[in-house]
């Protein structure tokens, strides 16, 4: 299993970096690695929403299902990852002098024919990489405007 845990501080109120983060059909613009985004029920947000998020890393992609299972107005949204790759994520929010601390936790499990747990060790820091990265761009996007 690969637990990754990546945090920015985003110069903009909680209720502006949450208007954003909450606006899952849009996470694929600030997401490198989610090429897109489909949504398998009628509701775009809130506990229930399920989703098809294609993914890609290099050259490997895969489709994601999620489900978003926790949903805490302007704090966090978690979700099981239901597809190749099994687990949950979260997102949690948090006010801190003047700007809004973006925490995103993952905890991934990969299938024993992929390698299992030796994948797991080696995608942990590929991982962290590129959601670091997605949240410096969610960052530029927020701070600029």
């Amino acid at each position: 299993m690969a637990r990754i845990f990546v945090s920015v501080d985003i110069a903009a109120p909680i209720l502006r970096v949450w208007d954003r983060a909450s606006d899952l059909e849009t996470h694929a613009e600030w997401m490198a690695d989610a090429e897109s985004i489909e949504f398998l029920t009628d509701q775009r947000r809130g506990t229930g929403t399920k989703m098809r998020v294609l993914t890609r890393v290099g050259p490997l992609h895969t489709d994601d299902i999620m489900e978003v299972t926790d949903w805490v107005e302007e704090r966090a949204i978690g979700v099981r990852h239901s597809g190749l790759v099994t687990g949950w994520g979260r997102f949690d929010l948090a006010a801190v002098a003047g700007a809004t601390r973006f925490s995103w936790t993952e905890d991934l499990s990969f299938p024993w024919y992929l390698g299992g747990g030796i994948t797991a060790w080696f995608a942990r820091p590929v991982l962290a990489a590129i959601w670091r990265r997605n949240l410096s761009g969610l960052k530029r996007l927020l701070e600029r405007g």
